[in-house]
């Protein structure tokens, strides 16, 4: 018994290691304090530290390396007030952002010769042969006195009656370029419109917001002309009053490809028997946007009740889509590039193309023009990084500098509705609201806006009228805010995730420095997606190189980040060591707040997965650039405020691409056909089928992709 007890007491007496009993009573013995003589020199006693002591851990890699020993990695006692300091400091939970990095690749300097294009000429709208009162408006209402150079080569050709296709830089005034020579028509016809009569012009654009716009500028130069009433259809409206509307009667048209075609379908009334105007505008992307089944609808629909009208093709760039569909839409086109004039053109004449439309050659189709007072900067930055920088950005622009107007684009829904939350709260300390109607928070400059596909229309149209009429704020959004939108006074665009070929990038770029106007762009890439900026080279885009720690450098100017081990001092400089570690407290806030709840983590997550999938949707020439397997599961994590790759993630996106590799359609045929074929054989089937039979269409096509035996369809 008395061996039993002494045992019993042994274990609980401490965590000590029982196969060292030495090294134990050697601890204890060092515990008694020695009376020391004047003549004999005290030994270097050895303290004991707390398992989660940060000095135990160094004292430990310096044993394990050799290069020391641990009385050397030790430091002074301190004083008992000191501990009480310790225990109010943060504790940072985050590993270091700055070890474990991919080196950050030299980005080429090498010598790129831009695409210039002239935005304003000389020449007056009164040079031109228009109605006294159009004039008026256009000078008075939209404060415009001189043309830009794309509206001086295509009103003319358009007041004469042909059928066009434009391309112009973003920025550059299309809408004018259209709709002065439209409104010039419709209010010099013989007989005059009557409201009943309905649409006399029809514009489709991609976007809804783009529909606003549209609609806002046409209503602008109608104001001398008012019984020519102007109308929306789009997505998200309710159709009951949509049709109302077209009973009652709309001369010029504002819609989106879907919502037409769906009053097409539905709507009795819909008729366009006076229909004289066809104008797409950012045509490129209402294909892109899966819109191209609904244009040959429309086209049928037009051409069954009046065949003879004046089409206008517009966008900054011309893909292979836009020309296939002016082949079988335009009828003897005139083409009009504003960078040719820059480059090739001799002759200041236009001359009507015969038959189909320009190449890619006399189009630059292989390169983009850029606003002329647009500055582009690259930023090459570790994944454990990125959401730091960006903040960081974010803080120094619009917040330390002031007045600036900020568009941030991302690449999917739920990577905007994250962040959105993230910098409320974070950044800006806690932010309740952002919907219209409610104060602004403490921090004017930063406020918070966001704008996607997923938002209700009447969401939407309030966030986009708020962010137009701001002075300064940021917009989180995706690409629904890429095309056509004028939003003034816009000074940055920023890249958090690259868009999927230079394309898209001119026309993200293109919110800012609109009608010769100053602004900058900033793209953001990690170490393996450098090579983008040689793709952009080679389109005649040339960008400038901005350092990541020069970025960092602007949390020294934020309190709410300073370091335990600065104290009170004030910040000279920047300190390298005092960057990083504000860094780290920044990570370290964004990680708190996304694990405060396992709600948020589970939102952290679903954000994550749809970068990895968006990612995954890079084009097959884009592979070697954008690749998922490139990239560090844990460090992307970390952008998402996750101290650890998600369990299953990658496995579960895995798992699903392998059931689509799987999958083999019965006709090998068709899958041997090319995208761009299949697109242009349905494009020419329907030019001269009733367009009528989409819904049957989806049925046969479910039942082809059936496997035989089984119940369940991929999809």
């Amino acid at each position: 018994m008395e061996g039993d007890a002494a045992l019993i007491l042994n274990v609980s007496s401490g965590p000590a290691p029982p196969r060292r009993p030495p090294r134990q009573k050697q601890n204890k013995a060092l515990k008694i304090k020695p009376q020391w003589t004047d003549n004999v020199t005290p030994t270097k006693r050895k303290r004991t530290l707390p398992a989660s002591s940060p000095l135990k851990k160094r004292a430990k890699e310096v044993d394990v390396s050799g290069k020391g020993n641990l009385a050397s990695a030790f430091v002074p006692k301190k004083h008992p007030t000191d501990r009480q300091d310790e225990s109010t400091r943060p504790f940072i939970k985050t590993s270091s952002l700055f070890k474990n990095n991919p080196e950050i690749p030299e980005i080429p300097r090498g010598a790129v010769q831009l695409v210039q294009e002239k935005v304003f000429t000389s020449d007056s709208f009164t040079q031109l042969d228009l109605h006294p009162h159009l004039v008026s408006t256009i000078t008075t209402v939209l404060k415009m006195s001189s043309m830009t150079s794309v509206q001086k080569q295509t009103i003319p050709v358009l007041l004469q009656g042909k059928d066009a296709l434009v391309r112009s830089q973003t920025g550059s005034g299309k809408t004018l370029a259209y709709g002065v020579p439209l409104v010039q028509s419709l209010q010099g016809m013989k007989s005059k419109i009557q409201r009943s009569d309905g649409p006399y012009a029809l514009i489709l654009v991609p976007t809804r917001e783009l529909v606003l716009q549209s609609f806002d500028t046409v209503q602008k130069l109608l104001k001398p002309f008012t019984w020519i009433v102007p109308g929306v259809l789009m997505g998200g409206e309710k159709r009951k009053s949509e049709k109302a509307r077209l009973r009652k009667g709309i001369n010029i048209l504002i819609s989106t490809p879907g919502r037409l075609v769906d009053h097409i379908k539905s709507t009795k009334c819909i008729h366009f028997h006076h229909t004289q105007w066809l104008v797409l505008d950012e045509a490129d992307r209402i294909l892109d946007m899966g819109f191209e089944k609904d244009v040959t609808v429309i086209l049928n629909a037009l051409n069954a009740e009046r065949e003879k009208r004046q089409t206008v093709l517009l966008s900054a760039t011309l893909a292979p889509g836009v020309t296939r569909l002016a082949d079988i839409s335009l009828n003897d086109p005139v083409s009009i590039s504003v960078v040719d004039e820059t480059w090739d053109r001799t002759e200041p004449e236009l001359e009507p193309v015969q038959g189909a439309v320009c190449s890619p050659v006399n189009m630059g189709h292989s390169s983009f023009a850029v606003p002329e007072k647009l500055k582009q900067h690259v930023v090459v930055v570790p994944s454990k990084l990125r959401l730091v920088t960006l903040s960081a950005f974010i803080l120094g622009k619009c917040k330390f500098e002031k007045c600036h107007k900020m568009i941030i684009f991302f690449s999917s829904c739920e990577q905007v509705e994250f962040h959105h939350e993230l910098f409320l709260k974070v950044l800006l300390g806690g932010a309740e609201s952002d919907q219209p109607g409610h104060p602004l928070p403490p921090l004017p400059g930063l406020r918070f806006l966001r704008l996607h596909g997923n938002m209700d229309q009447e969401e939407r149209t309030a966030v986009f009228q708020e962010f137009l009429q701001a002075k300064t704020g940021i917009l989180l959004c995706t690409d629904v805010a890429a095309r056509g939108l004028d939003l003034p006074q816009v000074t940055w665009i920023v890249q958090y995730n690259a868009p999927v070929s230079p394309a898209e990038y001119v026309h993200r770029i293109g919110r800012t420095a609109r009608i010769g106007c100053h602004g900058n762009s900033l793209l953001i890439l990690i170490p393996s997606e450098a090579e983008y900026v040689n793709l952009l080279a080679s389109h005649k885009i040339k960008v400038s190189e901005m350092k990541m720690e020069d970025i960092l450098a602007n949390l020294v100017k934020d309190d709410r980040f300073k370091g335990h081990q600065w104290g009170n001092k004030k910040s000279r400089g920047t300190n390298p060591q005092e960057v990083r570690e504000r860094a780290t407290v920044l990570q370290t806030e964004f990680e708190n707040y996304v694990h405060s709840s396992g709600e948020k983590v589970r939102w952290a997550k679903k954000a994550l997965q749809s970068f990895l999938r968006a990612y995954t949707t890079y084009p097959k020439s884009l592979k070697h650039i954008f690749h998922i397997k490139a990239l560090h599961l844990g460090h992307v994590a970390k952008t998402f405020g996750l101290r650890d790759a998600p369990q299953n993630l990658s496995t579960s996106m895995a798992a699903s691409s392998k059931k689509k590799t799987k999958f083999k359609p019965q006709r090998p045929d068709l899958h041997k056909r090319t995208q761009g074929k299949r697109r242009l054989a349905e494009i020419l089937r329907s030019e001269y089928s009733s367009g009528m039979d989409s819904n049957v269409s989806k049925v046969k096509r479910k039942k082809r992709h059936r496997k035989p035996g089984n119940q369940e369809t991929l999809s």
